[in-house]
């Protein structure tokens, strides 16, 4: 059984109740049950931290023993040079996954750190960007 895990950043604990225009009604929650269903031959692990040095952290430690990390790093994906260093440093392979278009918001967003060293990015397509990761890994 191939292991996932999937790695949320800062505010993401709020799907549901943020932005909901954006991004959605749905918490993340109630969709990783969803997955985990959908996805009953796949291990999916889950994580979600606000703070940067927590997810560098848990980066590290799944990234020589899980077949594949979906990272939605939120904000931090655009600021974090240290998130960007702790994918390109593991071998696990990683793919970089934003619920909304980051292309059509603020020109701040459309610079990352990740996408450099990841397997793959995968945007805009709400809460699915997580199944797309996740059949990216199984296909």
């Amino acid at each position: 059984m191939k292991r996932l895990i999937i790695i949320n950043g800062p505010n993401l604990n709020l799907l549901g109740k943020r932005e909901p225009e954006i991004y959605g009604s749905q918490t993340f929650e109630d969709y990783l049950l969803v997955l985990q269903s959908k996805y009953s031959n796949v291990r999916i692990d889950y994580y979600q931290s606000n703070i940067e040095g927590e997810l560098i952290d848990k980066i590290q430690e799944t990234g020589f023993n899980y077949d594949g990390i979906i990272l939605n790093a939120a904000a931090y994906t655009h600021t974090s040079v240290g998130i960007g260093d702790a994918v390109k440093a593991v071998e696990t392979p990683v793919v970089e996954v934003h619920i909304s278009n980051t292309f059509s918001r603020e020109e701040f967003r459309h610079q990352s750190f990740i996408s450099p060293n990841a397997k793959g990015v995968i945007l805009g397509f709400g809460l699915k960007s997580y199944d797309l990761a996740i059949e990216s890994f199984i296909k």
